[in-house]
C-alpha cells in the first residue's frame, strides 16, 4: 500500500532509466513554459504521435502566447480541429489573455499563480513548474497514478480526488529539487511506454522490477483500481451532407452544450429512412435532386455515444441564405470552418467531386 511503501527507494533507478530512454519529443526540444504548456493541454486524452504534428503547427501558427490571445476564433478552432475536446483550448486562449494582462505575456514561475488560470489544474501545473521552471512540484496524470499504485500495491480507487492528492503529497515529498523536470517527464514516460496500461505492461526491462509490489503480489495487472463508469446514454442521429456542384450546407452549434459554437453538417435526431431525408431537406426551403446512404458511423464521446447514418443529397442550388445555414464553397469550408472529428467519416465528401457518380 502507498502509506508503508518507501517511494525513495525509486527515484534513483528512474532517474538513470529515463537518461538512456527518453523519447525525443517536439517539446522537449527549445523548452519554454509556452511549449510545455500547450503540449500537456493537448496530450490530454490524446496520443503522443496524434499531437505532434498539431503541436509544431500550432507553434508555427501561434507562437507566441500573445498570438494564442489575439487570435479569431474560428481560426483558433480550425488548428485544434481533429484533437477534440476544444474548451481546452478556449481556455487555453482566456488563460493567454490574463497572462498578458497580468504577467505580461510570460507564464508566472509560480505554481500556485498557474493555478489560477482557466484551464490549468494541480497536473498542468506541475509539468509547467517542474520542467519550465524546475520547481519541485509534482505532477500526477493517468500514467503516474497507474505507476505509482502498480509499484505500491495499492488498489484505492484512483477516480477518487483523495486518492490523487495523497499521490500527489507522497511524491512532493521525495522529488529531487535539482532534478525536478526529470523526475516528472520520467514519470510520465514510464506510463506511457513501459507500465502500459491494461494486460501489455513492459515489466522486463522496468527500472523498478525487482521492487514492484504488485509485480510480487501478482496482482499488478488488476491496478489501478477504477469504479465502474456509468453506462453511456447513446442517441441515433442522421447526417445529412447537402451539395450542389460548388457548395456545401454547413451549420454552427449552439454557444453551449456539446460541441458548442462548432460547426456541423446538418444533422436530425433518429435514424430518417431515405424519404424522410428528403422531406427533411426540403423543409430547409432547398430542393433536392438525387439522393445516396453513405456509409454507417459511431463516435464515442465521454457520456454519450452517436450512432450515425447518413445520406449524400444533390439540390439544384445552394446561393439563398436560409437563416441557420451556411452555403459554403467547398474550399472555405475545407480551410476556415472547424468541423469536430465526430463528424470525421462524413468530412472527406466535402473534398469528393464525384459523389455523384
Amino acid at each position: 500500500m502507498l502509506q508503508d511503501f518507501d517511494l525513495q527507494i525509486l527515484t534513483g533507478p528512474l532517474l538513470q532509466w529515463y537518461a538512456g530512454h527518453a523519447r525525443s519529443l517536439p517539446w522537449r526540444e527549445n523548452i519554454t513554459p509556452y511549449r510545455i504548456w500547450m503540449s500537456e493541454i493537448m496530450l490530454q486524452q490524446t496520443r503522443v504521435e496524434t499531437v505532434k504534428p498539431y503541436f509544431e503547427r500550432f507553434m508555427r501558427e501561434l507562437p507566441t502566447i500573445q498570438d494564442l490571445a489575439e487570435c479569431e476564433e474560428d481560426r483558433l478552432l480550425k488548428l485544434w480541429e481533429g484533437l477534440g475536446y476544444y474548451n481546452r483550448v478556449r481556455n487555453m486562449q482566456e488563460a493567454a489573455k490574463t497572462v498578458l494582462a497580468q504577467y505580461g505575456g510570460e507564464l508566472p514561475a509560480d505554481y500556485e499563480k498557474l493555478l489560477t488560470l482557466k484551464g490549468i489544474g494541480h497536473y498542468t501545473a506541475g509539468a509547467i513548474s517542474s520542467i519550465a521552471y524546475g520547481i519541485p512540484m509534482p505532477a500526477v496524470d493517468g500514467n503516474v497514478l497507474r505507476v505509482i499504485m502498480r509499484v505500491t500495491a495499492d488498489d484505492s480507487d484512483i477516480l477518487k480526488q483523495s486518492v490523487k492528492t495523497d499521490v500527489e503529497r507522497r511524491l512532493a515529498e521525495i522529488i529531487p529539487s535539482e532534478h525536478a523536470a526529470a523526475f516528472n517527464q520520467a514519470l510520465m514516460e514510464l506510463g506511457a511506454i513501459v507500465c502500459l496500461s491494461g494486460g501489455d505492461p513492459l515489466c522486463s526491462v522496468c527500472p523498478w522490477n525487482t521492487v514492484c509490489e504488485g509485480k510480487k503480489q501478482g496482482i499488478h495487472l488488476q491496478l489501478p483500481t477504477r469504479k465502474k463508469a456509468a453506462p453511456r446514454r447513446c442517441e441515433d442521429l442522421t447526417i445529412l451532407i447537402i451539395r450542389d456542384d460548388n457548395r456545401i450546407v454547413l451549420h454552427k452549434r449552439p454557444e453551449k452544450g456539446l460541441l458548442a459554437g462548432l460547426y456541423e453538417l446538418p444533422n436530425k435526431p433518429g435514424h430518417l429512412t431515405q424519404d424522410e431525408a428528403v422531406r427533411a431537406v426540403q423543409q430547409m426551403n432547398l430542393h433536392p435532386l438525387h439522393i445516396r446512404k453513405l456509409e454507417d458511423s459511431r463516435h464515442i464521446f465521454s457520456h454519450i455515444e452517436w450512432h450515425m447514418i447518413a445520406y449524400m443529397v444533390q439540390v439544384d442550388s445552394l446561393t439563398r441564405d436560409e437563416s441557420g445555414l451556411l452555403f459554403l464553397t467547398l474550399e472555405d469550408a475545407r480551410t476556415n470552418y472547424p468541423i469536430p472529428s465526430a463528424f470525421s467519416a462524413y468530412t472527406k465528401y466535402i473534398s469528393d467531386l464525384t459523389f455523384y457518380n
